[in-house]
């Protein structure tokens, strides 16, 4: 269960080939893991030394870690809805019909 208390930290480091890091809290607290999935919608991946707001809550060892985490003063990324593999394959296969029409009409 997630801590609904706001928290305020530095992320101390961030490995990002491994999509995490840790958070060094403004509390004192001993440092805090943060993975990328808690930061979801963020227009960037975050740095060392980016201010992040999140909540606490426990991992299914029962380790604290972040969870829906931020970086201060970086938007929201809205997601936009990308063609999924069928519709690719689908519009190379319409092209490759009319490419085909049009070469045999001015053959």
């Amino acid at each position: 269960m997630a801590d609904t208390t706001i928290q305020k930290g530095v992320l101390k480091t961030w490995k990002d080939d491994r999509g995490f890091g840790f958070i060094q809290p403004d509390n004192g607290d001993k440092d805090i893991f943060v993975h990328i999935s808690s930061l979801k919608g963020m227009a960037r991946r975050p740095v060392r030394g980016d201010v992040m707001f999140y909540e606490v809550a426990r991992d299914t060892g029962g380790k604290l870690k972040a969870v829906n985490a931020r970086i201060d003063g970086v938007e929201y990324q809205e997601k936009t809805a990308r063609p999924g593999k069928v519709w690719l394959w689908v519009l190379a296969a319409v092209l490759g019909l009319i490419s085909a029409a049009v070469a045999a009409y001015f053959l």
